[in-house]
């Protein structure tokens, strides 16, 4: 028997609730700290200025629009499955993107990040109102994580 297995179910779902909370934190601190490092990337890369901001467009864009269809997945495949499956997609394309030696590759790494973003938001929350009952607020964490995004 596992240690989580073990575990009572409020503590697991204690763990759950924070890991879904920093799901949520991730996707909006990526957002947010790409600005921080526009001039450096562009530089590093060899962007010319007024495209730099296609690095930022791409993952707007596709987190945006695939947004809808990662709901429909998250019903249609499994909440924890489009779950895990959007964690390793943002976790590879956050590689790529790092890795990126021109500026096509980080491009397109970023809007990859966002169709796991687009998958990963929805699946979070879909998440956190199946796992907790009606009375219990769960969402306050959830919200706060990204509350805390822009601040960081």
């Amino acid at each position: 028997m596992s240690a989580l297995a073990r575990q009572p179910a409020g503590r697991r779902l204690g763990w759950t609730l924070a890991l879904l909370a920093l799901a949520q934190l991730i996707y909006a601190l990526d957002l947010n700290i790409v600005f921080v490092a526009l001039p450096e990337i562009g530089a590093e890369l060899g962007f010319p200025g007024q495209t730099q901001q296609l690095v930022v467009s791409a993952y707007v864009v596709f987190a945006g629009g695939f947004l809808l269809f990662g709901g429909r997945a998250a019903d249609l495949l499994g909440r924890r499955r489009v779950f895990v499956l959007a964690l390793v997609l943002y976790a590879v394309s956050s590689l790529a993107g790092g890795l990126a030696p021109s500026p096509a590759t980080i491009v397109v790494a970023r809007a990859v990040q966002g169709i796991g973003g687009a998958l990963l938001l929805p699946s979070t929350l879909s998440l956190i109102n199946t796992l907790f009952a009606e009375g219990r607020s769960a969402t306050g964490p959830w919200r706060s994580g990204a509350a805390r995004a822009p601040a960081a």
